[in-house]
């Protein structure tokens, strides 16, 4: 079992004749992704990538001819919130958005909408989903992790990769390893990962990738401390950031005191998380 994609996961690209979205998407059909269909307003008939993929007009075209039960959206940020809206609408129950820079108020209404809906969004300004071995849902490089019984949740994209890298050196797999994006509002957080890992039987250990702004890391720390029974280890980036400067995500910023580095890590090892200082020793913290 994995949680969110798998090999049956049938997977409509929204955006897919953009340079980015196919890209990506031959990316993700050679990992062995089943990629059904792909969505470009005014370009349904079409077809990408020799002909495998076809293009249709609309989601809801899409969902109707392949029977798809998720989504990936890459189209520009001005689009993004109609492009969920459009999705959520087609009934699909996952949907994973790439965009970064969609605006607050946008992603607010998105949020209340989806929430009524219940349906699951990942994202946005996020590297996606990658079930090594069965299934990638994004742009996290296949080839730097294994299969294996390690549940990874991140903020952080870059660091994502790092960690399962790290990981993978050490012969260390994931089991599921999901990117939440780092904006102030997004789909999927922490306390939701959490809760899945904790009840999904492949995953045995988890690793949980933070950064300063917010307070989504305690929220995970009082979670972890009175819900969990894994072992679960950390690391939170930003520990020199000074208050009142983002600082890569639009999230992460210190403001009025609150959301420091120092904060986290002193909330998640009272929960009993061991918490590492640089990302590459957070697989050795398990041993």
């Amino acid at each position: 079992m994995s949680i969110f994609v798998d090999k049956n996961t049938r997977l409509i690209v929204q955006g897919i004749t953009g340079n980015e979205g196919l890209f990506h998407t031959t990316q993700m059909v050679a990992y062995g992704t089943n990629v059904v269909g792909g969505v470009t307003p005014g370009k349904g008939g079409e077809w990408v990538m020799d002909g495998k993929i076809p293009v249709f007009d609309s989601v809801k075209l899409a969902r109707e001819a392949t029977d798809a039960n998720a989504a990936i959206i890459f189209v520009p940020a001005r689009f993004a919130p109609d492009a969920m809206f459009e999705a959520a609408d087609a009934g699909l129950p996952l949907i994973v958005c790439i965009t970064e820079g969609v605006a607050v108020q946008d992603m607010m209404k998105v949020r209340n909408y989806l929430d009524q809906k219940k349906i699951r969004l990942v994202g946005p300004n996020c590297p996606g989903l990658l079930t090594p071995g069965e299934a990638k849902v994004g742009i996290i490089p296949g080839d730097i992790a294994i299969p294996g019984n390690v549940g990874v949740v991140s903020r952080s994209g870059t660091l994502t990769y790092e960690v399962l890298y790290a990981m993978k050196l050490l012969d260390m797999g994931a089991s599921t390893c999901v990117g939440i994006g780092g904006d102030p509002i997004n789909g999927t957080n922490f306390l939701d990962v959490l809760e899945l890992f904790e009840h999904d039987p492949k995953t045995e250990k988890v690793i949980l990738i933070g950064e300063i702004g917010g307070n989504d890391e305690e929220k995970a720390a009082e979670f972890i401390s009175g819900k969990m029974t894994k072992p679960v280890a950390a690391f939170i980036a930003g520990q020199t950031a000074p208050p009142g400067k983002r600082m890569g995500h639009a999230g992460a910023i210190i403001e009025g005191g609150a959301g420091t580095a120092a904060d986290k890590i002193r909330a998640l090892e009272s929960a009993g998380v061991r918490v590492a200082k640089h990302p590459e020793e957070i697989p050795t913290l398990f041993n």
